[in-house]
């Protein structure tokens, strides 16, 4: 009867730990060391979705290489994970390549230039800090000239310019790339606990789990 009892303890002292352990998982990584707080936190543009924001600049080489990283989470990306890029804007020279970024998805070309623009700057080492480079570019994609630089030019490509460099600084990022969970946190591979691409999406899918929890 003893042994029975002691058993039945074990076995009810096995399931406890199996119950707690997500809970552990989920806290591993901390404040300051994995992630940091956006303070205040900053509404959400997706209602009823975790919003993952990457603040990023086509001219930052950790960009590039995060690329290859970030566009295999995107694909495999659970289902209530809204992403969204935003160009980072820290500097005014960097609001030209922010500019063909909403250009390019203006004109509905920015899965097809996206990439290409990243490789013109870091492999084939060529300007694209004018909107005349930037035309010419563009015009090597099928894009025509006239459309550039309208859509460049334009209303709706300045109103989202601005957004950008200002959720730049009210997300309280210091370079990119960085990555913005819910409004909430910022990640990034500078963090201590961090250090790496790799482990920078790690802590982003963690603080996803703990965002969706909350839902």
């Amino acid at each position: 009867m003893i042994m029975n009892i002691t058993r039945k303890i074990g076995f009810l002292l096995a399931l406890a730990v199996v119950a707690i352990a997500p809970a552990q998982a989920a806290d591993e990584y901390v404040e300051n060391s994995h992630y940091e707080l956006v303070t205040p936190p900053l509404p959400t543009s997706t209602p009823g979705k975790v919003e993952v924001v990457e603040l990023f600049w086509y001219g930052c080489p950790h960009c590039y290489q995060f690329e290859p990283t970030l566009q295999k989470w995107i694909k495999n990306k659970p289902a209530n994970v809204e992403f969204i890029r935003v160009p980072g804007i820290f500097r005014p020279e960097w609001s030209v390549l922010a500019r063909a970024y909403y250009t390019a998805q203006a004109l509905g070309v920015l899965d097809k230039v996206h990439d290409s623009i990243f490789a013109a700057i870091h492999e084939l080492r060529r300007p694209l800090q004018s909107e005349d480079q930037l035309a010419a570019f563009f015009a090597e994609q099928g894009v025509k000239d006239e459309d550039f630089r309208k859509t460049f030019r334009s209303f709706a490509v300045e109103t989202k310019v601005r957004r950008a460099q200002e959720l730049s600084q009210r997300y309280g990022a210091r370079g990119v790339p960085t990555m913005i969970v819910n409004g909430k946190y910022r990640v990034s591979a500078g963090l201590s606990g961090v250090q790496t691409h790799a482990n920078a999406i790690k802590v982003v899918d963690a603080l996803i789990k703990r965002e969706a929890a909350l839902k």
